[in-house]
Order: structure tokens, then sequence, then C-alpha cells
């Protein structure tokens, strides 16, 4: 569903991704860790075209993504095509980034109005039925200032739902909250995996690695280390710099 050939992204003098090549397949739930500048958060920027690659190709459906080749050199397609690929990704941030100018619902409702060309009152309607399904029906008219982080980033995730993605991206999505917190959100992301939402996420939670994941990919230095199933990579790591770095996470946990 998802492919990755040869990514690379610098800036400036630093090279911060280095040729990343990954394939997901629909259904598929990849969970990415490594130290911090490793090149986690910016490969799924470039996978919904927040940064632009120097080089590689990206692939949605068999179909390249954001780019044509047009008499042998590489142009980017027209910004309405751009951005009709964007919508097919839902984006999770570390910081929840709600207007704080409208309720709950009208966070998650906005975007399917202005985007996707919903009326409001069917935007609303999904809205409300979303909201139930990350538990929080009883907050529709509260305001993102009255609401835990946890629950702000909750809604956070039903309003990228709202535009009805393919594949949903986390970058870091619980870094943000207070320890008790963290379960809360984790839950939501476990039941979207059991429901087969294809899903690639940046996290340092390695329970939830363990747990969830299809395929964990370790990324340092901007390039993929190591990529197995939870069961081999946190049991068996062939590689030493990745039995370094989980030897390190289990001493800080």
């Amino acid at each position: 569903m998802i492919e990755l050939n040869g990514i690379e992204k610098s800036y400036g003098e630093l090279k911060v991704l280095k040729g990343v090549s990954l394939s997901v397949a629909k259904g598929d739930v990849i969970c990415i860790i490594g130290p911090s500048g490793s090149g986690k958060s910016t490969l799924l920027r470039c996978i919904n075209y927040l940064e632009e690659p120097e080089a590689g190709e990206i692939r949605l459906d068999g179909k390249i993504a954001y780019r044509d080749i047009v008499r042998g050199r590489i142009v980017a397609r027209p910004r309405a095509e751009i951005d009709a690929t964007r919508r097919e990704f839902g984006m999770v941030f570390q910081d929840f980034n709600l207007f704080p100018h409208m309720n709950v619902l009208g966070n998650v409702a906005e975007a399917p109005v202005r985007v996707r060309g919903l009326t409001r009152a069917e935007a609303e309607r999904r809205g409300v039925a979303l909201l139930d399904r990350v538990g929080l029906a009883n907050k529709v008219d509260s305001w993102p200032e009255e609401l835990s982080g946890g629950q702000k980033q909750r809604v956070a995730i039903a309003r990228a739902l709202a535009m009805e993605p393919k594949a949903m991206l986390f970058d870091e999505p619980t870094s943000a909250l207070d320890p008790e917190l963290v379960g809360e959100v984790l839950e939501v992301m476990r039941f979207l995996a059991a429901e087969g939402m294809t899903m690639i996420v940046v996290t340092h939670e390695m329970g939830f690695a363990r747990q969830v994941a299809d395929r964990v990919i370790f990324m340092d230095q901007g390039q993929i280390v190591e990529e197995a199933p939870p069961e081999q990579f946190f049991a068996a790591p062939r590689m030493p710099r990745t039995k370094a770095f989980l030897r390190m996470a289990q001493q800080e946990s």
C-alpha cells in the first residue's frame, strides 16, 4: 500500500535520511523506534509531504505520489494532486494542535466540511460517532482548554480519522503526556490496529510496539538498521547497535 524507495532528506549540510526504503501492506502496523535525531519524524513528514524528499520515490497503492517523471526529469505534480494524495494520510503529532476557538466537535468536523465537501450536519454526525469511538462522547461541547492532555490527543486522533484516511501516521503521540494519561491514548491506537487500520507509529513505547506491531523498525543516523517482527526484534535482535539501544531503553524503564 505504501512503498518508499531510497528516500533522502537533508537540512543544509546535515543529511537526515540516507536512502530509506520501506514497504507497508494494507492493515500493517509498523512501529519505528530509535534515538533522538535518527530521522524517524522526518520520515513520517516525507510520507505525507510535509517535507519534500530530495531523492527517492514514494508510492501509494502502486502509483508514484507527489511527483512525475517528465522527459527524464523529476517534477512536482500540481498542488491539487499533491493535496489529494496527502488527504489519504491522517497525521497525529506530539503536540495536539487543536483549534482553541472551536469546541471538540468543531475541531473534528471542520476539515471534512472544508476539504471533503461534506455538509455541516453530515460532518457533525460523523464527528459525534468518531468521538464516541475514542471514548469522548461526553465531550462534544467541551473546549480544548477544558481537556486533559490525553483527551486532547484522542480528539486529535478523531480529527485525523474524520478525513477517512487510508493510513494513519503517529509521531510520538504520547511523548507530551503525563505518564498516567499515556494508557488512554495507546488504548485507542490498539483499537484502531485491531480494526485493521494501516498505521506507521514513531514511538518510544516499547510495550506497545511489542504487543501491537506487525514489524518493528530501528532507525539510527538516518538509516534503517534493523527490521523484524516484534517477537524476533525484542528477543533476538541481530545488529549490535539495536542490542545496545534496547539495553539502554530497558535500563531507563
